[in-house]
């Protein structure tokens, strides 16, 4: 039996396990007919054509882990962002861990899935956003049959979040192979503010397949910072689907930085529905060995007056392969768009591949938009300055490819945060760095 015969079959027994109103369970049987028909995705896609699932859809994946790990807070602790105050949601092979969360309803919900889809009290907000914004494709659509845990966040209009919010989900390897679904859903309203930091970490060796979605929700005005930390080992693989549906003048910004995983699949789609917003992508990816990462982008404009930026950087080493495939669309009514699209590389290896296709589809005939892609190496003449300066090589490439990357972090809003990232990078070239960016 193969994992998608697995999943299917499965489905019945879980459905069946869970304690969900009418709507959840119309919206699950339906998402997993769609699964069912679609299947995985396959390299005859035009958006996976670089991006072969078959390495990783070969392991034999536990598809609801039958033990969970108690983990020590001295144990994970380097995983979090721990010289900062933080809202926190930790979740262990799947299972909410209380004891190294901390969660509130203190004026804001920062709680569990798991309690939206199941009280009463929140059945309003989950008929009129659970999944509403993610996609009808076939892994949101695998993710929706099976959604059960994740984090719940519910900022009401005027509220600024005081402290960031962390979601971390540790895999612990009870299984030969886990496979875990995590589902997040944020509102936020009117006026209000949140920050989220997003951490998937394996633990073991053994492999782990993780297909999230998140939703994203964010009303009049309200702005929405978002930050993924992508650092697993090589044995991980991450298939990240984030949804982002924008209100009038609002702004919404996805920061992902992508250092870790066997494959990483980031799949984040902007949808605009009002005036006078804006939307933030940016990513750093730097990887090596036979890693890869794929940044797939869609920012969909359909009001005027409309601002969207991304920006991505990548630096790949040995027989590591980068994939960006960036769209943004402007719908006729869109008229006053200014949309800029960035993707630019280092290949450090002539081995390394990278795979770059910005994409533009505009309606609209009074707009600003632009896109560029650059792929080569470092800077000889750079390199030759810094070193007859004194800088050995191995410290006058990183030098490099910090700057390379500082347009990114320098958005970064979260100083901790920044540092936290800083000190990644400066592991992952092999060097010690002694400033920050």
């Amino acid at each position: 039996m193969d994992l998608k015969e697995k999943l299917v079959s499965s489905f019945l027994a879980f459905e069946n396990s869970t304690d969900i109103d009418s709507y959840v369970h119309d919206v699950r049987s339906e998402a997993i007919k769609t699964f069912e028909e679609k299947g995985f995705p396959t390299k005859k896609e035009e958006a996976w054509k670089y991006t072969s699932l078959n390495s990783v859809l070969k392991e034999d994946y536990s598809v609801f882990p039958k033990q969970v790990n108690v983990l020590e807070y001295k144990d994970v602790k380097k995983y979090f962002i721990h010289d900062i105050d933080t809202y926190k949601i930790i979740f262990i092979d799947g299972k909410y861990s209380s004891h190294l969360s901390q969660t509130t309803h203190d004026g804001i919900d920062v709680c569990l899935m798991s309690s939206a889809l199941n009280k009463p009290k929140y059945q309003l907000i989950i008929e009129n956003y659970f999944n509403k914004a993610a996609t009808k494709d076939s892994l949101p659509a695998l993710n929706t049959a099976f959604s059960c845990e994740g984090a719940y966040i519910n900022i009401p209009k005027n509220k600024i979040v005081s402290k960031p919010i962390q979601i971390l989900h540790f895999s612990t390897g009870n299984e030969s192979a886990t496979m875990l679904q995590p589902r997040n859903l944020i509102v936020v309203g009117e006026n209000s503010h949140v920050q989220i930091i997003e951490r998937h970490q394996s633990l073991t060796n053994n492999p782990v397949l993780t297909n999230s979605v998140t939703e994203i929700f964010t009303g009049k005005r309200a702005i929405a910072d978002y930050y993924k930390i992508q650092n697993d080992n090589e044995n991980a693989s991450l298939i990240d689907n984030t949804f982002i549906k924008q209100k009038r003048e609002s702004i919404a910004s996805v920061h992902t930085f992508s250092f870790g995983g066997k494959l990483i699949r980031n799949n984040l789609n902007f949808y605009q529905e009002g005036e006078r917003m804006d939307s933030i992508l940016k990513g750093v990816t730097i990887i090596s060995n036979k890693q890869h990462v794929d940044h797939n982008t869609l920012v969909h404009h359909t009001e005027p007056n409309c601002e969207s930026h991304q920006d991505y950087k990548g630096i790949f080493a040995e027989s590591s392969t980068g994939v960006f495939n960036g769209k943004i669309i402007v719908d006729k009514k869109a008229q006053k768009t200014n949309a800029f699209q960035s993707n630019n590389n280092i290949l450090l290896s002539d081995k390394a591949t990278i795979n770059s296709k910005p994409q533009l589809e505009i309606f609209a005939d009074d707009v600003k938009c632009s896109h560029g892609c650059t792929i080569g190496q470092l800077d000889d003449s750079a390199m030759f300055y810094m070193q007859s300066r004194g800088i050995p090589e191995k410290e006058a490439k990183a030098l490099l490819m910090y700057a390379f990357s500082n347009d990114i972090l320098s958005s970064v809003k979260i100083p901790e945060l920044k540092q936290r990232i800083t000190s990644i990078i400066a592991n992952k070239l092999g060097v010690n760095i002694g400033f920050d960016l």
